[in-house]
């Protein structure tokens, strides 16, 4: 059982930086690969990007390429996101998720654990 608990959200202005951490419980999260997914309003949750349980592989959604960075410590248990550049469509609800494997995947449903969510607000 893992549980996940992000942090890090808030308002910030168009062009600002934030960095999320996604907290997680448990002795085997390096075990972990973790996807970064956001929700907007009225609008699907979307793959944003994602790493490796050893975190020597990360890929990002086209949309954040070159303005989002996944890192992770595994001896701290935590993932972060490195937001830079934002903008006011990636205002959303961001969540880390976890699955049982060695690289991360797209679809949400492949994801065995979630966090609540920390809601990004990027004002114009």
């Amino acid at each position: 059982q893992v549980q996940l608990v992000e942090s890090g959200g808030g308002l910030v202005q168009s062009g600002g930086s934030l960095r999320l951490s996604c907290a997680a419980s448990g002795r085997t999260f390096s075990s972990y690969a973790v996807g970064w997914f956001r929700q907007a309003p009225g609008k699907e949750r979307e793959f944003v990007g994602g790493i490796s349980r050893s975190g020597d592989t990360t890929f990002y959604a086209d949309s954040v390429k070159g303005r989002f960075t996944i890192s992770r410590d595994n001896a701290k248990n935590t993932v972060y996101l490195q937001m830079d550049s934002l903008k006011p469509e990636d205002t959303a609800v961001y969540y880390c998720a976890a699955r049982r494997a060695v690289l991360p995947l797209i679809g949400p449903n492949e994801y065995d654990y979630w966090g609540q969510g920390t809601q990004v607000t990027v004002s114009s």
